[in-house]
């Protein structure tokens, strides 16, 4: 077994090159992230503006997969009810949209610190059990805060409620303009994204997937596992929220169905299909689902069968997701 404690080591500090350390494949990365800036020019070149619309919400929802994968596959935290958070972040812009305030200087951080919130309680109870009750204590949560939602007729009950507009974000910058729109996803999730390599590629990051391989040896040996997984689950919490927020503005709807355990559901298998653990796995997960999703529904209405055939043979081939096909291009230092 690995000797995960090593990093850990008060006189010599954390390792230089830690096995637990996720390095972020530039090689590969930039030129992936200069094609998404290009992504507007060459959809307005082939006059298909469709697709940056397609390509914002292919993005929103890579960032709730990588804040899942954050806790999911660092932290062995099997949350299934992931969406809550981020539902919650969407009818916070939802409602302070209907109040008038528009601003995303205000709501898109609220979003956050209301799914961080939310998490903490989630977290504080859920995290106290493990294995399947902790599974289905997060969907409990999830549910309730669904049916809550549902009861109150000020948030539009079964309807949900229609944004006006999107949020507003100022400097001369329209978020109604769709590339506009993409550009500061685009932006925010990069940071995020970046923000949570950071993250686990610190002490933090490194007691967290310490603590996920063995949690009571972690705990024998003086870290307080429960308040690392906690704030771990927070922060995902946080994530999520923006990603809700954001997802909101793309839709310019919230609905109760954000939060349902379906999909929660959807989040963990992108997770899943992209690979479990991978610092990019949330994001391809997303990205192929998404993509899976829109190219099957222009052939056919039962596209939900073809979906599940793909996934079906992309489990078959790689158990541990698409991103462990290329073990030589993604192999930790």
């Amino acid at each position: 077994m690995t000797d995960t404690s090593a990093p850990y080591s008060a006189a010599s500090g954390p390792a230089r090159h830690s096995i637990l350390d996720h390095r972020l494949h530039w090689r590969v990365m930039l030129p992936v992230l200069l094609l998404l800036v290009a992504l507007p020019v060459i959809a307005h070149a082939m006059n298909e503006d469709f697709y940056i619309g397609v390509a914002s919400r292919v993005l929103v929802f890579a960032l709730a997969a990588a804040s899942l994968n954050f806790i999911l596959g660092f932290g062995g935290m099997v949350s299934f009810g992931h969406a809550a958070f981020m539902g919650l972040g969407a009818y916070t812009v939802g409602v302070l949209m209907q109040q008038g305030v528009a601003s995303a200087w205000l709501a898109w951080p609220l979003a956050m610190v209301l799914g961080a919130g939310f998490a903490l309680v989630v977290g504080a109870i859920s995290l106290r059990t493990q294995g399947v009750y902790f599974i289905m204590i997060t969907l409990a949560f999830a549910q309730m805060l669904y049916y809550l939602i549902m009861s109150f007729k000020a948030l539009g009950g079964d309807d949900g409620l229609s944004l006006p507009a999107r949020s507003q974000i100022g400097f001369g910058l329209d978020l109604g303009d769709d590339t506009t729109f993409y550009y500061v996803v685009l932006l925010l999730v990069t940071l995020c994204v970046l923000l949570m390599a950071r993250m686990l590629n610190a002490r933090f990051g490194h007691v967290l997937q310490a603590i996920k391989e063995n949690e009571t040896r972690m705990s024998a040996i003086g870290f307080p596992v429960y308040r690392y997984k906690l704030a771990a689950f927070t922060i995902a919490g946080a994530f999520a929220g923006l990603a809700g927020a954001m997802l909101a503005n793309q839709s310019s709807f919230v609905g109760p169905g954000m939060l349902q355990w379906t999909q929660s559901g959807i989040l963990l298998i992108m997770v899943i299909l992209g690979g479990v653990g991978h610092l990019y796995g949330g994001l391809l997960g997303a990205a192929v689902f998404l993509l899976l999703e829109e190219v099957l529904a222009a052939y056919t209405m039962h596209w939900q069968l073809g979906l599940g055939a793909v996934l079906l043979i992309v489990v078959l081939v790689a158990p541990n997701g698409l991103l462990s096909l290329r073990r030589g291009m993604w192999r930790k230092p």
